[in-house]
């Protein structure tokens, strides 16, 4: 594949949009107080498994809220990674938050990353991952513990289009969250602020085919950077941003089976199947049940939660973390409105 090919393909990539390229991104806040890796000191971890629709394994981890009494049913929230992450990459931190506060929480792996089934790795299928998300409302809903009628959905960055693509169709759903939320379909067709031109995006469906061609042939797997291994001078902000957290301490995490270099990297052969993604659409159809979007105000995706906003019915809410990049909101808890999430959560999903 062309070195200029493969540019355009990294452009319309998950974490970096063409826009980056040609503006000037915002410089999220360098917050303290980055927990990714934390461990609850009154809720404990399962590992669970349970196939989706396409008998797939799917493998999360599963808190229960301490001091839960014998015979009671409570609310429970599912818990969708960032688009290339894992469940150990924030998703984790916010269901322990959650299972602290009295819910039953499940945060999954998505198929075809980290600990779930799924091959050739890394591949882009967000039909599917969308049915994860409800194959883990399927797992809840037959918990002795759990209400079923009483579950939720929370996604983090390109999960948060996963859970509304789901619970579009999905009405066991109750009420959605997201923080951070990506678009993946418009930042793969048009970029950030529609940054990518036509041109672009059919040049990149062109490369994508061929090394789908390529690999059918029997070629070896190509996998676009999701979020680079190395910096330079040229590196864009936002690519600075994903670097911070998925290549140092602070975030990095290889699954067992993966290298840890390819890790957030999808297979490039599928990653146009994003540009047949439009989780926005008919988003207004899930009302009465309640949407909660979560963005820092200098989030480099906030156009993503605004559209949503704009798109949903009632009732809605559009909530800004002053001082917030997109990143921030993954681990870094002083910035993260857990209560927001609590709240909403507790009043969505209320005993009736």
């Amino acid at each position: 594949m062309k070195r200029t090919t493969l540019l355009l393909a990294l452009l319309a990539s998950l974490n970096v949009p063409a826009s980056a390229m040609a503006a000037d991104a915002p410089v999220p806040a360098r917050a303290l107080g980055a927990d990714n890796f934390y461990r609850s000191p009154t809720v404990k971890g399962e590992r669970v498994s349970f196939h989706n629709q396409y008998q797939m394994e799917v493998v999360g981890t599963l808190y229960r809220p301490q001091g839960l009494p014998g015979g009671s049913r409570a609310p429970a929230v599912v818990v969708g990674h960032p688009m290339g992450a894992v469940k150990e990459q924030s998703s984790q931190l916010y269901a322990q938050k959650l299972a602290e506060q009295g819910f039953v929480t499940l945060a999954i792996d998505l198929s075809f990353w980290g600990e779930s089934a799924g091959a050739p790795r890394h591949l882009v299928a967000p039909e599917i991952y969308s049915d994860d998300i409800s194959a883990a409302v399927d797992f809840l809903s037959t918990q002795s513990f759990v209400d079923p009628d009483r579950i939720g959905g929370l996604g983090i960055c390109g999960s948060g289009s996963f859970v509304i693509s789901a619970a579009k169709i999905d009405s066991r759903i109750k009420a959605i969250a997201t923080v951070s939320m990506y678009d993946m379909g418009a930042a793969a067709r048009q970029g950030l602020n529609n940054g990518q031109s036509l041109e672009q995006r059919k040049a990149v469906i062109q490369s994508a085919t061929d090394q789908r061609l390529a690999e059918f042939k029997g070629g070896a797997p190509v996998f676009v950077p999701g979020t680079v291994n190395q910096l330079d001078a040229d590196t864009p902000a936002i690519q600075r941003e994903f670097f911070d957290f998925y290549r140092t301490p602070r975030g990095a995490y290889t699954p067992k089976g993966d290298k840890a270099e390819l890790t957030t990297q999808p297979l490039f052969s599928s990653l146009v199947k994003f540009m047949n993604f439009y989780p926005f659409n008919d988003i207004e159809t899930i009302s009465p049940r309640p949407m909660l979007f979560i963005s820092g105000d200098a989030a480099h995706s906030r156009e993503f939660s605004e559209d949503a906003y704009r798109r949903a019915g009632q009732p809605k809410e559009l909530y800004w973390v002053k001082g917030a990049g997109h990143v921030d909101l993954y681990d870094r808890t002083p910035l993260i409105p857990f209560y927001k999430l609590t709240t909403f959560f507790q009043r969505s999903l209320a005993a009736k």
